[in-house]
């Protein structure tokens, strides 16, 4: 114990340096606005960021880099709140309640509510990282291919049951992205497949681009000519509106604690990432939830578990790669890479050939949430201004920032078709009342879930059994089947029966 608290010393010096300080600060404010901006995402703006670390202190520069991937988090769900707009790929799912919460004039609820849950998710993963990095390290190295395989199927039935509507629709859509996913370069041949002779589709369809478009541009297009095109009269934002009530206290105190603890275990996954986490922490409160119905509607409890699940696995994303040298996925990627630039070997050895620099990187996470905390919650009145702007203004300037995200991302003029195309197709789904959340879920996971099957098949020369040999895998195989079962049985019995 006594070691523990002299590591503990030893990381807040580091952390509480005033160029650490500094630099988790441009950080943190950087990832901010990325994270509110469409269409950047923390890879771009950590890659950009990367050459401007070479002068500067190893573990500055990696506490800088850190602020920059988990302030994207916080920034994130800005957007989708306010305009069913999600600045990054994981703040997806907050779109589903948060648009819904701010169309009630909820939006200050909403926002004080995913900063708060954020920190908590943060704060919990921290802990795990703090005094179980070592064996929560050694548990993911249990996850083989066959493992992987079932957790990505359990999510993709998850997302097509948790959305509200029909789950035969939910289901739909899941293989309509898992057929998106396929475009593009076949990852065991190399070649081509479903490009079409188009030369742009070689990598397959941009992720931001398909993101942008489902919801951002299927909400322009949706709301151009609408009769609710008067925007909503803002006065100041007091502080008791951005406070919980005690009965909302109550509905959203439990689902960040399960999120938190979710998302810090599925973050600790080599591989998965937040989306993941966000994904099945909100399919697990709604299979928990007396009233399902209300999520889509504006459930508080709809962002509490995600937001704290996907900050959760934002940190703990850092156990692998600190402990083992292995990334959680590709924006943990290019820290390990950073490190490495720096001089810096991640693996078992690294907490006693650099304690001054693992510990001060792990305090300098809590310093960095604190100062996410204490930069969002003033801003919230601001960000709800957005509201207040005209629409004729708004939905214009947002095209723009759309694009130009777009574009930026892989400097591709193709994309911004692409992006207008899938804008195109996500209007046309509202139309007929198909889900697209579960499409970007399929685009997602698919690649992944194909891979692993892929591998798993590769390992075990061909036998399906492996699957079900594996006990974890098994698991997960069967709480899979357990959600297809609670989704679609009711709908089938109904139509046995003629009710």
């Amino acid at each position: 114990m006594s070691d523990f608290a002299a590591n503990i010393m030893i990381g807040l010096g580091k952390a509480l340096s005033g160029e650490s300080l500094l630099f988790c600060f441009i950080g943190v404010t950087v990832g901010t606005v990325v994270g509110v901006l469409p269409g950047i995402g923390p890879l771009a703006a950590i890659s950009l960021a990367l050459p401007m670390t070479y002068y500067l202190d190893p573990t500055a520069a990696l506490i800088m880099l850190a602020g920059i991937f988990y302030g994207a988090q916080y920034g994130g769900s800005t957007a989708s709140i306010l305009l069913n707009l999600p600045g990054t790929a994981t703040a997806a799912i907050t779109c589903l309640d948060g648009y819904p919460l701010a169309q009630k004039g909820k939006a200050p609820l909403a926002l004080f509510v995913t900063a708060i849950n954020s920190f908590i998710g943060s704060s919990f993963a921290i802990v795990l990282v703090m005094g179980f990095a070592p064996l929560i390290a050694e548990l993911a190295l249990e996850f083989s291919s066959a493992e992987y395989f079932s957790v990505m199927l359990l999510g993709l039935i998850a997302a097509s049951t948790m959305t509200a509507g029909s789950p035969f629709k939910g289901l739909a859509m899941v293989i309509f992205g898992i057929a998106l996913g396929l475009v593009g370069t076949d990852v065991n041949t190399g070649m081509f497949r479903f490009n079409f002779g188009i030369l742009e589709l070689a990598d397959g369809f941009s992720l931001v681009a398909l993101a942008m478009g489902l919801f951002g541009v299927a909400e322009i297009i949706g709301n151009i000519g609408s009769p609710q095109g008067t925007p909503m009269k803002l006065g100041h934002i007091r502080f008791k509106e951005m406070w919980p009530s005690k009965p909302e206290w109550k509905k959203i105190w439990a689902p960040t604690l399960r999120g938190s603890v979710i998302g810090s275990f599925v973050g600790a996954l080599p591989g998965t990432g937040p989306g993941i986490a966000s994904l099945m922490a909100y399919a697990t409160e709604k299979r928990l939830s007396k009233n399902p119905e209300e999520f889509g509607k504006g459930a508080l409890e709809g962002i509490s578990a995600p937001e704290a699940a996907n900050n959760a696995s934002v940190q703990a994303a850092f156990i692998p790669t600190l402990s083992l040298g292995i990334p959680g996925d590709a924006v943990v990627a290019v820290l390990l890479g950073a490190m490495i630039l720096h001089g810096i070997t991640p693996g078992p050895n690294l907490i006693n050939e650099q304690p001054e620099m693992f510990w001060g990187l792990i305090i300098s996470f809590w310093v960095g949430n604190l100062m996410l905390l204490v930069l969002n919650i003033p801003l919230i009145g601001l960000w709800v201004k957005l509201l207040s702007i005209p629409y004729n203004i708004l939905y214009p300037a947002i095209l723009v920032f759309i694009c130009v995200g777009v574009y930026s991302s892989d400097n591709n003029a193709f994309d911004v078709f692409v992006v207008l195309g899938f804008g195109v197709v996500g209007y046309l789904m509202r139309i007929f009342d198909y889900p697209a959340m579960p499409v970007l879920l399929g685009f997602i996971l698919g690649p992944l879930l194909e891979e692993h099957f892929r591998r798993a098949l590769l390992l075990s020369r061909g036998h399906l059994t492996t699957f079900v040999d594996r006990p974890i895998s098994l698991a997960f195989l069967l709480l899979g089947f357990a959600f297809l079962a609670a989704a679609f049985l009711p709908s089938l019995r109904k139509k046995v029966t003629g009710d």
